[in-house]
């Protein structure tokens, strides 16, 4: 049987917000697989700020995007032929090889992640049940420590990955303050996830309401957004605050980071500097099979709850990078093939 791939290519690097002209959107055919490989069909695409990161070509954690290569992207699918012994037509997984919609691939690609079957909707594997809600657990617990009663503070709080952080620090037994853009946004924050409150950082308050929200100091700052956010935290650590930085998305079209005012320059002129650093969820992949486990039973007993915008096209994933870049969508974004 024959399948048409589209695939997004990455055609020319970004200045500032990317534009529909740094892809380019291409078909080909895909009509046979080798002994040991897969062929996926792709349901749902994941749309993550980490995206904008890959097309700079400059050094970081993780090797560009190439040009002429599919744009970097994770999805989650179902397997339509196997000459595998390792997967069976029929399996769903998730696969990290790009913004396609067909997947032909060895079977022994590190990237692939069978979906464990169970009654979550398949798109949350790429949210809540998966990287990012993998990257919440790992960053909360493994870097930012937190303790009983301390209080927890969450910056792109109604996010894949902050909506997931905010909600376990609440298992924790921690006092939980969530920082997002608008009242829709703080009120499901507040209302829908449970956090103890929520500070909408485009108010004009925002800073006087941090400080009322935070009467007794951060003791863990989970980073999300970098910029005034980070400033404004910055003066309320308590001593011993630990700050996990996932990412900072203000910053993403800058065209200098080197020069930017990043979380690791503000945290580091500061007189009484916490304990910081960067980290990325691959650090702890041998336990990925097991903590999916774990959120999945989270997500069953209605403990963890997340939002997710869903997009219909595959054709519509630049706007929907773009989307998540300017906080226009609400929760995961997915783009459903």
């Amino acid at each position: 049987m024959e399948y048409t791939n589209r695939k997004f290519l990455l055609d020319k690097r970004p200045k500032g917000m990317p534009q529909d002209e740094c892809w380019k959107l291409v078909e080909e055919n895909i009509n046979s697989i080798g002994n040991g490989e897969i062929l996926i069909e792709v349901k749902f695409l994941s749309i993550d700020p980490y995206m904008r990161g890959r097309m700079n070509d400059g050094v970081s954690y993780a090797a560009p995007a190439k040009i002429g290569e599919p744009m970097t992207g994770e999805t989650v699918g179902t397997i339509v032929e196997s000459k595998s012994d390792l997967y069976a037509v029929g399996d769903n997984v998730c696969i990290h090889k790009g913004w396609q919609t067909f997947i032909k691939t060895k079977d022994t690609d590190p990237s692939i992640f069978k979906v464990p079957s169970s009654n979550i909707p398949l798109s949350s594997y790429l949210g809540a049940v998966g990287m990012p809600g993998r990257t919440a657990y790992f960053g909360l617990k493994r870097v930012g420590k937190p303790k009983k009663d301390e209080t927890v503070v969450v910056s792109a709080a109604s996010g894949a990955v902050g909506s997931v952080v905010g909600q376990l620090a609440l298992m924790h037994g921690c006092n939980v303050i969530g920082i997002a853009g608008g009242p829709e946004k703080c009120s499901f924050v507040k209302d829908t996830l449970g956090f103890h409150d929520c500070v909408d950082y485009k108010s004009e308050r925002f800073e006087s309401d941090l400080h009322k929200a935070c009467k007794n100091g951060v003791d863990v700052y989970f980073e999300n957004v970098g910029g005034p956010v980070t400033k404004a935290i910055s003066s309320i650590l308590n001593k011993g605050a630990r700050v996990p930085i996932c990412g900072f998305i203000s910053q993403y079209n800058e065209a200098n980071m080197i020069e930017a005012e990043t979380p690791f320059k503000i945290l580091g002129q500061l007189d009484e500097k916490p304990e910081h650093r960067f980290f990325v969820v691959t650090e702890w992949m041998d336990e990925w099979a097991e903590v999916t486990e774990i959120l999945s039973k989270h997500v069953e007993n209605n403990e963890i709850k997340y939002e997710e915008t869903i997009t219909e096209g595959f054709e519509n994933a630049p706007q929907g990078l773009r989307d998540v870049l300017t906080g226009k969508n609400f929760g995961k974004q997915i783009i459903k093939i």
